[in-house]
């Protein structure tokens, strides 16, 4: 049954499906663990040194009911929720979806502003950038309905720095607390060096009802952040042993504490706000509209090859350029029948993916996130890091392990 064939949920009924804590996910009866037991070959060079690898993963199982409702039970392998990662990319899903809910609120009082609307970005603090065309946009322009697509299909920085600007620093940790989201933050752009104060100011834009940008629609100026980052207690924000900066190398640990935070389980709960919004309290969901959901969901499930806008080269975007998970990252075609919404992330030696499955045919769908780090060296920005001999691979591995215990579990309960 599809994600979206389910009904409205009771106050019971919403209070039965919220996650179970991590300590019962790890007690007696793992079925993870029993799957990594299972793989004595493909995973076991990570799970035999699993601190040193930071490996932290995440399985919900999923049973609907007989009206196709939906019910979770997760299971959790070394998962720490105040032990420090980068969560790199993943933050994109947050990101979008937080951009997409205050364009909604926005349009209650002005009337005309849809994604579609063409926004135009200014600059005005050091190193802002301005943005008034947009090449791969098949009107020419930049719109916020096009960035979000462009950030989840494809992992697009640019995309997700203007979804950052238009929200601001200080609404999206607001709403993350909103959300239950206790161990994350945001707190600065992707790729292009943010920090203090810049990572502060936002910059001005406006969004207009046609691409000649005559008719204004709504203007919003330049803002500061005054206030202070989440403080969320997290340990191990100190990483490594060295870091590159420039052309020197700094012996001494890299320091995340200014930099995103997003715990696996938050990661997790992201997701399952934006593909079943349905079984979290009303006041925990996000304020969006089904078209809303529709986009993000099209946009986190879609291969390059099948976007009419953007167009993305199969030669340079594979089918699962960003599915790590069965996929390797371009590894491994996915299974046939098989359908993954996804957010990954890759930065500082951190390897993540944040995924639905679903194979509608076999009766399977299931989450899994999972985040490993592959720095061996243990310095940071010198390009050293084992994506492609280490992360990768297991990622794919766990992907098709935990799969193929579903299929038989499947398989089990239809006899």
């Amino acid at each position: 049954m599809c994600i979206s064939c389910f009904r409205g949920l009771g106050l019971a009924a919403l209070l039965a499906l919220r996650l179970p804590t991590p300590a019962a996910a790890q007690g007696l009866g793992n079925p993870l663990r029993q799957v990594l037991r299972r793989d004595t070959a493909g995973l076991a060079r990570v799970l035999a040194r699993a601190d040193f690898y930071h490996l932290q993963i995440l399985y919900t199982r999923i049973r609907r009911d007989a009206a196709g409702r939906p019910h979770f039970r997760s299971y959790g392998y070394r998962l720490r929720p105040r032990e420090y990662f980068y969560p790199a990319s993943t933050v994109k899903l947050a990101g979008t979806a937080l951009a997409l809910q205050r364009l909604r609120d926005l349009a209650a009082t002005h009337p005309g502003l849809t994604p579609e609307a063409t926004m135009l970005t200014d600059s005005a603090f050091v190193g802002q950038t301005r943005v008034r065309r947009d090449s791969s946009s098949a009107t020419g322009r930049p719109s916020l309905g096009h960035y979000v697509r462009k950030a989840l299909l494809v992992s697009d920085n640019d995309a997700y720095n203007r979804c950052y600007e238009f929200v601001g620093p200080e609404e999206l940790n607001r709403e993350l607390g909103r959300l239950g989201l206790r161990h994350a933050r945001l707190q600065h752009r992707l790729q292009v060096g943010d920090k203090e104060p810049g990572s502060r100011h936002t910059n001005p834009l406006r969004f207009f009802a046609d691409t000649a940008a005559t008719q204004l629609l709504y203007q919003q100026p330049a803002a500061t952040f005054a206030g202070p980052w989440p403080q969320l207690g997290l340990r191990g924000e100190r990483l490594g042993q060295a870091y590159i900066d420039g052309n020197q190398r700094i012996d001494q640990p890299f320091d995340f504490s200014q930099r995103n935070a997003f715990a696996l389980p938050d990661l997790q709960r992201m997701l399952r706000l934006v593909l079943f919004p349905e079984t979290f309290p009303a006041a925990q969901r996000l304020r969006l509209a089904p078209d809303d959901y529709a986009r993000l969901r099209e946009a986190l499930s879609q291969l390059p090859r099948q976007s009419p806008s953007p167009r993305y080269d199969p030669a340079h975007f594979p089918d699962t350029y960003v599915k790590y998970l069965l996929g390797g990252g371009g590894l491994a075609p996915l299974p046939p029948g098989v359908r993954v919404f996804n957010k990954i992330g890759e930065a500082y030696g951190f390897l993540l993916d944040n995924a639905y499955v679903q194979d509608e045919a076999h009766g399977v769908e299931f989450l899994l996130s999972a985040v490993i780090y592959v720095n061996a060296d243990a310095v940071f920005n010198d390009d050293k890091y084992e994506y492609d001999t280490i992360g990768y691979p297991f990622l794919r591995d766990l992907g098709r392990r935990v799969y193929e215990a579903e299929l038989r579990r499947k398989a089990g309960a239809g006899k």
